[in-house]
């Protein structure tokens, strides 16, 4: 369902789902200094907090210019940034373009809660109904299991394995049609 907020924002039982603010760049550099978060994302180093913040501004120029993107995950009962749930261009795959991905990304003290897949199913919806987006893909690299996890809740069911060209790392596409 949509939140009052804006019209970009979602809400789930537990979250808010929403566009990000300046504030928001501490707790998400948190969240990607924690090794066992980031060990499975892109080459597996944590990130400083100023390349955070570039993340950060690439997430908001995404958002200007496809209409969609990733958003912040807050808790709704304390206010807490949990990390991110949301869509982008997997441009570092081009076997798969064009195609959007579902992604996630919680901070340690937030998993084993089913809050990524609560986030996740959230978008799914949003994507079907308000986006009218006809297919969703999700990539994890192998070994990741607790995010094929989610992936497989969400309905997705495997559709390749590659390899990530900019770092050599093996990866599984999951999709699912809309």
């Amino acid at each position: 369902m949509t939140s009052s907020l804006d019209d970009t924002s979602l809400d789930t039982p537990r979250l808010l789902l929403r566009r990000w603010h300046d504030t928001d760049l501490d707790g998400l550099a948190g969240i990607n200094a924690q090794p066992e978060v980031m060990r499975y994302i892109h080459d597996g180093r944590t990130l400083s907090r100023a390349a955070t913040a570039e993340r950060l501004a690439a997430y908001r120029r995404h958002w200007d210019e496809h209409g969609f993107g990733l958003y912040a995950v807050q808790l709704k009962a304390t206010g807490e940034l949990t990390g991110f749930t949301g869509l982008a261009v997997p441009t570092f795959l081009p076997e798969i373009m064009p195609a959007v991905e579902i992604g996630w990304r919680l901070g340690r003290a937030h998993w084993g809660r089913g809050l990524a897949t609560e986030a996740a199913q959230a978008v799914v919806r949003h994507s079907r109904t308000a986006l009218g987006l006809r297919r969703l893909v999700s990539i994890h690299v192998v070994g990741n299991e607790a995010s094929a996890r989610v992936m497989v809740k969400l309905g997705m069911t495997l559709d390749r394995e590659t390899v990530q060209p900019d770092t050599g790392r093996r990866v599984r596409v999951y999709a699912m049609d809309l």
